[in-house]
């Protein structure tokens, strides 16, 4: 399987509507729970984790709900389902340590320039600008999520990481859960693929935040095929996670990493991303599980160097948006076909909305054949 899109700096290489009834956890009222929706275009900047700086001007809070009858029945592994890369970047800590993850050349880099060097590292390494709830009210129902650890944190706290430190996982969770309340028959796919400084304590307590945030909206392991929405409404499951660690063989909702393989291209070449793509989804060997098909281009050390004041998002993401578009339009789900597509700055583009399209399509197909 490959490793998830990596945009690191300067690096070489009750249920049913019973819960929606529920009351709202204490978190409805906290700062995720109240966060503004402000300009489309406007930058991404420091803030708490309520800060959502990006809008989606259409909104698919319930598009999975709105679904025709013929598709309840149809496998997730055969929709075209919209998620995000780095799906929690949209708020970065500046005033956060650096991740454990990053190499001497970075630790070294920010011990020199401090904060200014901060900063810097967010305009590459914020890949979204909508929260986590403008995200779902826009349609995304897949997140790649990274934890990690702080060190020396004496409350051993867990946190979403890449780079830079994120808003607690907690606080992203309760966020996610509330949305699902809200929404009885939208489901999310969670996908824990990178873990930093995470012992098995840390494990632990991840699993029994997963357990008491969600609770019996969490799916346990099934064949992968008997995954429809059908399936899923019936028993009133809404959140599938995916756990990349051997931890996943343990709890009976963790779905095992290798059942949502993820091929990087890491290249900074739209064309060579859309060569990588293609035969990918064309060599989608693994029958039975989940695809995610990821739209990102992974900046080099010399790219960042070059937009080093503008970023990420202007530098790379909007230049290639047209040629990321024509091919996901091009695209068609099913069993050989794509799956799940992630993007940066998923606002842009009509990406989400060109992604839930793709399922009409299936129709389409069905009647061509006859």
């Amino acid at each position: 399987m490959g490793k998830r899109g990596s945009n690191t700096l300067l690096v070489s290489g009750e249920k049913g509507t019973g819960r929606a009834r529920e009351k709202e956890r204490e978190s409805a009222h906290s700062r995720l729970a109240q966060a503004p929706v402000l300009e489309k275009r406007s930058s991404v900047r420091g803030g708490s984790m309520a800060s959502s700086h990006g809008r989606s001007d259409v909104r698919f809070a319930d598009w999975m709900a709105s679904l025709p009858q013929s598709m309840h029945t149809i496998p997730l592994t055969n929709l075209a389902i919209p998620g995000s890369h780095d799906s929690f970047s949209f708020y970065i800590d500046e005033a956060s340590p650096v991740g454990p993850e990053q190499p001497e050349t970075v630790q070294n880099f920010v011990s020199v320039f401090g904060t200014v060097a901060k900063k810097l590292m967010r305009k590459w390494l914020a890949t979204q600008t909508m929260n986590f709830n403008s995200q779902l009210e826009a349609g995304i129902r897949f997140f790649d999520l990274r934890i990690s650890t702080k060190p020396r944190d004496p409350d051993n706290e867990l946190f979403f990481a890449h780079g830079l430190f994120s808003a607690t996982v907690r606080e992203g969770l309760e966020q996610i859960s509330n949305f699902l309340s809200a929404h009885a028959r939208e489901v999310v796919f969670l996908d824990f693929n990178h873990f930093y400084g995470v012992q098995n304590l840390h494990h632990e307590k991840l699993v029994a935040m997963l357990k008491e945030v969600f609770g019996e909206k969490l799916c346990p392991v099934v064949f992968a095929q008997e995954v429809t929405l059908q399936y899923l409404w019936e028993k009133e499951y809404q959140v599938l996670v995916f756990y990349h660690h051997p931890m996943a063989l343990e709890v009976p909702f963790l779905w095992p990493g290798q059942m949502m393989p993820s091929p990087w291209a890491n290249t900074t070449d739209p064309e060579k991303l859309v060569q990588f793509l293609q035969a990918s989804v064309t060599d989608r060997r693994r029958k039975g599980t989940f695809f995610v098909s990821q739209v990102v281009l992974t900046p080099k050390a010399s790219t960042v160097m070059k937009g080093v004041a503008s970023g990420l998002r202007e530098t790379i993401t909007e230049r290639a948006l047209p040629g990321m578009m024509q091919w996901i339009r091009s695209q068609r789900p099913g069993e050989s076909g794509i799956n799940i597509i992630t993007a940066d700055f998923v606002e842009l583009g009509e990406f989400i909305s060109a992604v839930i399209t793709l399922n009409y399509h299936l129709d389409d197909d069905e009647d061509d054949a006859t």
